[in-house]
């Protein structure tokens, strides 16, 4: 029985390589910096290897976030999780706009304004409907 990469490590793999591309970091250059190849980045970003404990805590060192960050959301991707809201297309963290939306959001010095940024955005979010108005 051949079975793929854990969702876990696919979500751990897929949050590292939005940081990366966030700081504006190559898999060559993230590689170097945890003494690994980029092919080995790229088995990380993949989820097809899974990345140690002490390699996580580099990583999230080197890539300036928590390690908790990385396991942000993975609760979705647990057997019988039932989500209420429609699936957001995984594409959309791709388009450039999303980009610089979270890149201008950590720019953002004080945490508190973050928050308050964060709750304005879900507030204005709720008014759209299905047709975005």
């Amino acid at each position: 029985m051949i079975k793929g990469p854990d969702p876990i490590d696919v979500h751990v793999g897929q949050r590292v390589r939005a940081r990366r591309k966030m700081l504006g970091l190559s898999q060559t250059q993230l590689g170097k910096e945890l003494g690994v190849t980029f092919q080995q980045v790229q088995k990380y970003e993949r989820g097809t290897n899974r990345i140690g404990s002490s390699r996580l805590f580099k990583m999230a060192s080197t890539l300036d976030v928590p390690v908790a960050y990385f396991f942000e959301g993975a609760e979705t991707k647990l057997p019988g999780y039932e989500k209420e809201l429609e699936a957001i297309d995984q594409s959309i963290y791709e388009k450039q706009e999303t980009q610089e939306l979270v890149e201008a959001y950590y720019r953002i010095a004080d945490p508190r304004i973050r928050k308050k940024v964060l709750g304005l955005a879900r507030l204005l979010s709720s008014g759209v409907d299905e047709y975005g108005m």
